[in-house]
């Protein structure tokens, strides 16, 4: 499928540069970045829908069962 867009020069150039630098074609590198960008925004979606079904309540709930204890060494910040 062919899509027809205009974008400002300026973007343009990146794109152009950018694509000489990573050696692939104008072409590959706009749908390696629209397909990026396609994914970020299904993720977003998909945890808005999940966040939606949730409870905060049953959240707190589960949160009360864990034990309050000393994180390992390796865990410690």
């Amino acid at each position: 499928m062919n899509i027809t867009a205009k974008i400002p020069d300026a973007l343009y150039q990146q794109v152009e540069a950018l694509a000489k630098r990573e050696n692939i074609s104008i072409e590959q590198l706009v749908t390696i970045a629209l397909s990026a960008q396609v994914s970020a925004w299904m993720t977003k979606d998909y945890i808005e829908e999940k966040a939606e079904r949730g409870s905060w309540d049953k959240f707190q709930q589960v949160l009360k069962k864990v034990h309050d204890v000393e994180p390992e060494p390796d865990d410690r910040l």
